[in-house]
């Protein structure tokens, strides 16, 4: 009932996430005993696709299992009320949609009053200290497409969609006979409402990771060393050996892989690649790359005769 009004008034899904974030605040405080300066950390993402790509908009979040008191020290929160949380974040979109103007205070009291909320909260994912693929896993799937074209096939000539569920295990292709078919234009029309308006942010960093926190927590690390250490700091030149410059090289690699799953580093051949150099130079790039047009563009001459003796 309320996801009409974030459909048409995408603004809102920046405070949809910081309503989460509040919550978590909150509750987290508490449960600290209101240690002074109480700070924890979340980074959300906010989601607008469901199942089978219908508008569905809901928060993705890692946060940290505690917080940071003003002297930076680590304060851990062992449990927190889920229950809690849920009504505590329904109350406070809610209140969003009501002050602007969107919701009516009868229209309120109605939908405070119903049993069900329609809000969950699922707090069941545990990510350990150090687990960095866990980590990473859990941050692709906050940030992955809201359509896997593996699930998707599309039917011709009855210009119909086949989706299979997420839930779904085996050969996608062994189930699409018993999904339901979804209009090729309906299907589009749902795609199309997932893509933000421009310069519209779907991250957001909140407490201990937010962006003024880091600067301000830079600029402090910064006012404790003296003028003397910061200009040696900066005149000496790292020097690295070749086995860091080969892990420097090899990240830079393993971005790109993270990014469109392909390695850089394979050989079509099946061999591994070496990197020996990275070439920055406007000038010497083009004059590369017209070299290698000008090879390109030159007729192969033909096998030259060889005399036998």
């Amino acid at each position: 009932m309320l996801r009409v009004y974030f459909l048409h008034h995408r603004e809102l899904l920046s405070e949809l996430s910081r309503c989460a974030y509040e919550t978590i605040s909150e509750l987290m405080n508490a449960a600290a005993f209101e240690e002074s300066g109480f700070r924890p950390g979340m980074v959300s993402v906010v989601q607008t696709f469901g199942e089978a790509a219908r508008f569905h908009p809901h928060v993705h979040a890692l946060c940290s299992r505690g917080g940071w008191n003003a002297r930076g020290q680590w304060v851990p929160v062992p449990y927190l009320d889920h229950r809690m949380a849920e009504e505590l974040f329904r109350l406070r979109v809610l209140r969003l949609l009501q002050n602007e103007g969107l919701l009516s205070e009868d229209r309120l009291r109605l939908l405070l009053s119903w049993e069900r909320s329609g809000f969950s909260i699922d707090d069941s994912v545990r990510i350990p200290a150090g687990e960095k693929y866990t980590l990473e896993k859990v941050a692709r799937y906050m940030l992955r497409s809201p359509v896997s074209l593996s699930r998707l096939q599309w039917t011709e000539a009855s210009a119909h969609v086949l989706y299979a569920p997420k839930t779904s295990h085996g050969d996608p292709s062994e189930l699409f006979p018993q999904l339901e078919k979804i209009d090729a234009l309906e299907f589009l029309a749902r795609v199309i409402t997932q893509i933000p308006e421009p310069r519209r942010h779907s991250l957001f960093y909140y407490g201990y990771y937010a962006n003024v926190v880091r600067g301000r927590r830079r600029i402090f690390q910064l006012s404790d060393q003296t003028v003397s250490s910061r200009n040696q700091r900066q005149e000496e030149e790292p020097i690295l050996s070749p086995a860091r410059k080969q892990a420097l090289r090899r990240r830079w690699a393993d971005l790109i892989r993270r990014v469109f799953e392909l390695d850089p580093l394979l050989c079509p051949c099946g061999g591994q690649l070496r990197v020996f150099a990275f070439i920055t130079e406007p000038s010497l790039i083009r004059r590369i790359l017209d070299y290698l047009d000008h090879k390109a563009s030159q007729p192969r001459a033909p096998p030259q005769p060889t005399e036998l003796q």
